[in-house]
């Protein structure tokens, strides 16, 4: 195993944090607040220990899937540490466990927080927190392989290990290349949305932090209430913008290149845009007593079913008090998740048609022993690794879900609780029902639950396997 590739990508990940933590510094010196000499301190501890651990190059910068599973797992647990850091040494989330806990949920776009008042933190705090979701959105790793230049052909293992999805393609021959692409489109997409909210009259403030938390598929409200104080034109914006951050992000490209037809063609989008569509049909339907127009109805329907299915999390209203269909169709939606290559969480969408199909062919097989059927995807086959790897990530899925509700059960909270936290940390969603509904938070659980609750997120961020990888025992054995 290559551990001085290793200690010089959590060295270079550690040095980029602490580039990224100027922003809240600006927002400090704007604002005029104190709390601004926390991200100073973590700064300087960022970049010594950054320095410390990639001061010397590697002989090789040669990696395969192991190295680039672990760099990724390693990176992120490294980033959500000190990013921590800054909510410990201001004072404003002063217990340890609740200050990873918030800062592991904003680097996984999460959204789940323990704050009782938001609203009580300072503006630069306030960033930091939405913009973790930024960062982790697209990935830190990705965004290091667009800017930090490194020798070696493995580096497709670092972009495997942090992108979403059962399989992940270059856009163009050069890694470093797909994800300069990918972050080019991430930003693009990301100003727009702050632009079409400033014109609409939301706060330059503001607009940024939503647009941070739609952009990531995060969730962190910056209002006690999330979006429900905003006006229907803005919630309508942010809308858009969530259903178009699930989408894969190839399609983007597919679009830049005027490949229509091939871009249109995908099979996830279909089956992603049916989804949407007929769960806001069904839920408008089902809460159309709850507002006083069809209209309004629609409105908080399609809300809440982009920020479910896109495992963003804001609400503009308390779901909570929905008709059990609606609530277990967004129960359903947080598990379905957006798809593959987007920033969204969940299971993905892909993922669930290649096992709809995989079904499908048995049945096939069932009826026709001797007949042959190949599971396609856009009209191409779909290799038997993918297969293979999608039902072994469903079964690890399932054992972590199970385990996950079994351990934070010993808090003694109701199963709907229970069960809805461990939906909303592993897919990433952040409100779930219950006690930790949307207009409600996790500071209830022990410190043990949230330790649980921190691994759900880290490995529904990271697709399990990255993560999981950690406690291998032939991981550690030299070779």
């Amino acid at each position: 195993m290559n551990i001085s590739i290793i200690r010089y990508i959590l060295g270079s990940v550690l040095k980029f944090e602490a580039a990224l933590m100027l922003l809240p510094c600006l927002v400090a010196v704007i604002y005029r607040e104190s709390s601004g000499f926390s991200f100073v301190i973590t700064i300087l501890l960022c970049l010594a220990f950054g320095f410390l651990l990639s001061h010397r190059r590697p002989s090789s910068t040669v990696f395969y899937m192991k190295e680039g599973f672990l760099s990724v797992s390693l990176s992120w647990i490294l980033l959500s540490i000190f990013g921590a850091l800054p909510f410990l040494i201001s004072g404003e989330i002063p217990a340890v466990e609740d200050a990873l806990f918030e800062a592991v949920s904003g680097f996984t776009t999460t959204g789940s927080s323990i704050l009782t008042d938001v609203e009580a933190l300072t503006h630069c705090i306030l960033f930091w927190r939405s913009f973790t979701h930024w960062i982790g959105g697209m990935g830190i790793l990705v965004f290091i392989l667009a800017v930090l230049p490194m020798a070696g052909g493995h580096r497709m293992y670092l972009m495997k290990a942090e992108s979403p999805g059962p399989s992940v393609e270059k856009l163009v021959p050069r890694v470093r290349e797909t994800a300069m692409i990918l972050y080019g489109i991430y930003t693009a997409m990301t100003l727009l949305q702050i632009i079409l909210l400033v014109v609409g009259k939301m706060p330059v403030f503001d607009a940024f932090c939503i647009s941070f938390g739609a952009a990531g598929t995060g969730g962190f409200g910056i209002k006690n209430d999330s979006m429900a104080g905003y006006a229907p034109h803005l919630q309508v914006i942010v809308t858009v913008f969530m259903i178009l951050f699930g989408v894969n992000f190839n399609i983007y490209y597919l679009i830049l290149c005027r490949k229509f037809r091939q871009a249109f063609r995908s099979e996830e989008l279909k089956a992603y845009l049916g989804i949407i569509g007929a769960s806001i049909l069904i839920m408008t339907w089902n809460i159309r007593s709850f507002f006083p127009t069809l209209g309004e109805a629609l409105r908080h329907a399609a809300f809440q079913v982009g920020s479910i299915i896109t495992t963003t999390g804001y609400a503009t209203t308390d779901f909570d008090l929905w008709p059990q269909l609606s609530k277990t169709l967004l129960l359903i939606l947080m598990f379905t998740g957006a798809c593959a290559g987007s920033t969204g969480g969940g299971i993905k969408v892909s993922r669930l048609l290649i096992m709809a199909k995989t079904v499908k062919k048995e049945l096939f097989s069932f009826a026709h022993p001797r007949g042959i059927k190949k599971i396609k995807m856009d009209g191409h086959p779909v290799a038997h690794e993918t297969v293979r790897a999608v039902n072994i990530f469903l079964i690890a899925y399932m054992l972590i879900t199970a385990f996950s509700v079994l351990l934070i059960s010993l808090d003694d909270y109701s199963f709907t609780t229970n069960f809805s936290a461990v939906a909303a940390t592993l897919n990433n969603i952040g409100p779930g029902l219950d006690q930790v509904g949307p207009v409600e938070n996790f500071h209830l659980f022990s410190p043990f639950s949230k330790c649980v609750l921190i691994f759900d997120m880290l490995a529904g961020r990271l697709e399990l396997f990255p993560l999981l990888i950690l406690f291998a025992p032939s991981t550690w054995r030299r070779n």
